[in-house]
């Protein structure tokens, strides 16, 4: 028996978004970051060096290495990087050829978003309720307005800011989820695509490195299709299955298949929770009000759908001991359900998740711009201070073009306070477009006034050059540098930015190698290992604990 939903919808009231202002928010939110830095450390920082190392030949693209050591993670996204960068080589920086993929991936993340929102809000389940003398939201109307506020969601969401914005496999992950979800939601409608996109979707999400993931969606997938009220997405199971075999044939062929589980502690718990409520900030907060207010329609595909999804990456955040970037690729399937909140919301929690954005992100705005004026002129005194202290040896410049842009952001901010709370009050997006105009207003902001000091932070650029500085300068490019046991984004620093060749396998001899880095958190700093003489001590900027040891074999004197 079909039950009622709890959608009353007007017909003003499913409006869309106007487009320039939706693409003009995805701009602000894809955009920064992308050109102007280098790569980061840590994961941002090991998966560029990777894919540097396979443009420029240094290593196999099959059975890709760095120091001598086999990468633990998917191929086909760097690949995906490695080929843009041998490309557009040498014309453009190869940190900026690499991110350009990575950043259409965000955007085509968005838009399969969108897509998926705009057919699962299509089925019959998911329309809302008709008045008894009209004047209810047109069908198609009504699901425009619905994914405006998904991509909305999506883009709202804290935990994807920086993740989204790295060049890292979990940004395929991500695109391959969503394109997974559009395959789903666009089978009643969109026959042959989504058998091409399911096709494709589940390989991809398993040759960028989570087999496991793509198996379960897929079972979780074929199961929602088997017991679907739509013979012809019955039919579609099948190719679901397809799908997920060829999965397993593609992680078998790429070697992906990797247990990366260390399993879950009761210790941990209080921690991922905590996790949760940050990461899936404010989606959360929609998605429970979605599932209790259509508690009833839990086996329908509007909620079916994303849920398997987001059950999916939060099982697997469990299994991985919480990890961030497992729990990413359930934000797509978050989106979905926070914005079919948004028909059921009441005046009174619209206006108040209103009012919190506002107050957060011009509050959030404020404290960026302050930070700014004091690193340029040096009042206020403390917060200039502190950022002397933190950042130590950063010398500020000013960019006009980064002041103009982030200018405009503010004013956009500005004019989008105005716009929301003096028009359009009755749009179903309305309770999400002060969230997501706020998290790329900050992010804008942050990757213009701020990029500086970050990148002189998080960048190795200048860690390297300290490095460079006690070798002697006729040392033969490639020469090599022992580094055992090195992290992936160490070893990556030191052969692009250093130019050096580097054996970090813990088994290899470091005699080999006429000098030897040793990084260190120890105190006292360890002795020189045998055959070797410590010559040079470096720190890393912003960086207080951590000490670089350069050591040179004895007889290369």
């Amino acid at each position: 028996m079909n039950t009622p939903n709890p959608a009353l919808v007007t017909e003003r009231g499913a409006r869309a978004l106007p487009r320039p202002v939706l693409l003009l928010l995805c701009a602000a939110y894809v955009l920064p970051g992308v050109i102007g830095r280098d790569p980061w450390r840590n994961a941002d920082l090991a998966a560029f060096g990777q894919m540097a190392a396979m443009a420029s030949g240094r290593t196999s693209w099959w059975t890709p290495t760095l120091g001598g050591v086999a990468g633990d993670t998917g191929l086909l996204p760097h690949w995906l990087g490695a080929g843009v960068i041998a490309l557009l080589s040498p014309a453009v920086d190869p940190a900026f050829a690499a991110r350009i993929p990575f950043a259409l991936l965000l955007a085509a993340a968005l838009a399969l978003t969108w897509y998926t929102t705009f057919h699962l809000a299509r089925t019959d389940a998911a329309l809302p309720l008709p008045f008894a003398f009209g004047g209810e939201a047109d069908p198609v109307a009504y699901a425009r307005a619905i994914s405006d506020g998904a991509v909305l969601a999506l883009m709202a969401s804290l935990g994807l800011l920086q993740l989204g914005h790295e060049t890292t496999p979990e940004l395929a992950q991500l695109a391959a989820t969503a394109l997974f979800l559009y395959a789903l939601a666009s089978a009643p409608f969109r026959p042959a695509r989504s058998r091409i996109a399911v096709l494709a979707a589940l390989p991809a999400l398993a040759g960028s490195g989570a087999p496991s993931m793509a198996m379960a969606m897929g079972i979780g997938g074929t199961i929602v299709c088997i017991f679907s009220s739509y013979p012809q997405v019955r039919r579609y199971a099948s190719w679901i299955a397809g799908g997920a075999l060829l999965a397993a044939l593609v992680a078998q062929a790429l070697g992906a298949w990797r247990w990366r589980s260390p399993g879950l502690e009761l210790a941990q718990l209080p921690g991922i929770a905590r996790q949760w409520a940050w990461f899936m900030w404010p989606g959360w907060l929609f998605a429970l009000w979605t599932l209790w207010r259509w508690r009833l329609h839990l086996l329908h595909r509007h909620l079916s759908v994303p849920l398997v999804v987001l059950v999916v990456a939060l099982g697997a955040n469990l299994a991985m001991g919480g990890s961030d970037r497992a729990l990413m690729l359930g934000l797509p399937g978050l989106a979905v359900l926070a914005a079919l909140a948004l028909p059921t919301f009441r005046r009174s929690t619209a206006a108040a998740v209103d009012w919190f954005s506002m107050l957060l992100f011009t509050a959030a705005a404020a404290f960026i711009w302050l930070m700014y004026v004091a690193m340029q002129t040096g009042v206020p005194a403390k917060p200039a201070a502190n950022v002397a202290k933190l950042a130590a040896g950063f010398v500020p410049t000013f960019s006009p073009l980064a002041a103009a842009l982030a200018l405009v952001g503010t004013a956009a901010w500005i004019w989008l306070v105005r716009w929301r709370t003096g028009r359009h009050r009755e749009a179903l997006w309305k309770s999400l477009v002060l969230p997501a105009g706020g998290v790329a207003l900050c992010w804008l902001l942050t990757m213009t006034l701020w990029l500086p000091v970050l990148d002189f932070a998080r960048s190795p650029r200048l860690w390297i050059q300290r490095l460079a500085a006690h070798l002697p300068t006729d040392l033969p490019a490639g020469a090599c540098i022992a580094a055992p046991g090195a992290t992936t984004a160490t070893v990556a620093a030191l052969e692009y930015f250093g130019g050096w060749r580097v054996e970090a396998r813990r088994d290899a001899a470091p005699a080999a190698c006429p000098y030897l880095v040793l990084i260190t958190r120890v105190r006292p700093l360890p002795e020189a290992p045998p055959g070797y003489e410590r010559i040079a001590e470096v720190q890393r900027p912003a960086e207080r604990e951590e000490r670089t040891l350069l050591f040179r074999r004895l007889d290369a004197r």
